[in-house]
């Protein structure tokens, strides 16, 4: 009985897993916000015209440099200043508070806030062939960020079209109180175009930040 149990809840479970790559690969999904979460005593705290060191965290280099062009320039776009610490400090996202390095280099700049982004793959999706196969993977940084292990669902393709839907975990801290302000994960649809997606991520994060009132 126990078996036959868990043989039905891992069969729903692989149905919702199937759904969600089908999902993906019919153009359902788009960029968004999964989870954004606001400090009150920073609510509505506007950022414009003020200086904001961005950085980017990721296993990738190009990923990492790719993710702080992108943010860089949305956060102009808002009004506020961007600024990036020297090439050979290799800044890190690190675990809000800011780690000191960042945080050093941020009030060197002049910046009032650190615009920090965790970028990593969220989900890979094979088609073609004769079915699909896709895995749910966790966020991971070369500067002790957040890691995990994933799921996945697998079924023989044949040669098929691999393509990843990366994710980043978006943080504005706050370099007087080191203190984090305002915080989202934001993802996008599976795509073979990382600069593509990464630019979508920038701007749907960033529109986050301003629709907190932060720009």
């Amino acid at each position: 009985m126990i078996n036959r149990r868990l043989l039905r809840h891992g069969g729903r479970a692989a149905a919702a897993l199937l759904g969600a790559g089908a999902c993906f690969l019919g153009g359902c999904a788009t960029t968004a916000v999964n989870a954004e979460w606001t400090d009150p005593q920073f609510a509505g705290r506007s950022l414009r015209g003020e200086r904001v060191l961005v950085v980017c965290d990721a296993n990738d280099t190009a990923v990492r440099r790719i993710c702080r062009d992108q943010l860089a320039a949305q956060v102009a776009a808002a009004g506020a200043t961007p600024v990036s610490g020297p090439e050979t400090a290799d800044l890190t996202a690190g675990r809000p508070p800011a780690n000191d390095k960042t945080l050093a280099a941020a009030r060197r700049a002049g910046a009032k806030a650190i615009l920090a982004a965790t970028v990593a793959p969220d989900a890979t999706v094979v088609s073609g062939g004769s079915g699909i196969s896709f895995g749910v993977g966790g966020f991971g940084g070369s500067g002790g960020g957040v890691s995990g292990g994933g799921v996945g669902v697998g079924i023989p393709i044949g040669g098929g079209q691999v393509e990843t839907a990366y994710g980043a975990n978006i943080g504005l801290t706050d370099v007087a109180t080191v203190r984090l302000m305002w915080t989202s994960k934001v993802t996008a649809p599976p795509s073979r175009n990382i600069n593509g997606q990464l630019g979508e991520i920038a701007k749907v994060g960033i529109g986050a930040a301003r629709s907190a009132g932060f720009f």
